[in-house]
């Protein structure tokens, strides 16, 4: 067992009580889409969470976060600043990140917020979609102090019948501030 992840898991499961149920296979590749996000906590929870099963992910950020001292160790953390006001398209940039990697799991949160949002973004959803790679589905709880990877898929381009899929997974899931999340129609 590696340092970070002994390290990871002593502080996951030690120090802060917190578990988990892992089902899903751990792809080379893969958008991980986790809900619900109603905190600043939910970050660190998962980065912690991941390093105990022994993983890496990435995730995107807003680029007003990278400022110094937070930048580096956000990027450390796997942090990609994002720029909300360029043209560009993430979607493109994130599928060509998937091409040229051998590892890539990047995680995102549907809601774009900590706020409750009904509206959730695709943009998750076209990256897996382009970048031909499946979308695992983890759940934090609070209450139970867990979270649950048990789902996973490739997208099949319906989004409306794909999104029905990943809202219900997440509707028994509570998030630190449960009034901060909305699933929205489904």
């Amino acid at each position: 067992m590696s340092i970070k992840k002994t390290l990871c898991s002593f502080i996951y499961h030690r120090l802060l009580g917190w578990k988990y149920r892992v089902t899903v296979p751990n792809y080379d590749k893969c958008v991980i889409c986790a809900a619900p996000h109603t905190s600043n906590w939910d970050l660190l929870i998962g980065k912690l969470f991941y390093g105990a099963v022994g993983g890496k992910t990435s995730f995107m950020m807003k680029k007003e976060w990278f400022f110094f001292p937070l930048g580096p160790i956000f990027k450390a953390m796997g942090g990609i600043p994002v720029d909300r006001k360029r043209k560009t398209s993430l979607v493109d940039q994130m599928a060509e990140r998937f091409a040229r990697s051998k590892h890539f799991h990047l995680a995102i949160t549907p809601e774009a917020t900590r706020k409750a949002n009904p509206n959730w973004k695709l943009g998750f959803y076209y990256i897996a979609l382009k970048a031909q790679v499946p979308i695992a589905l983890i759940g934090i709880d609070y209450p139970s102090k867990t979270i649950t990877a048990g789902d996973a898929f490739v997208p099949t381009g319906n989004v409306e019948k794909d999104m029905r899929r990943i809202k219900l997974y997440f509707k028994n899931f509570r998030g630190k501030h449960p009034n901060n999340f909305a699933l929205g129609d489904y």
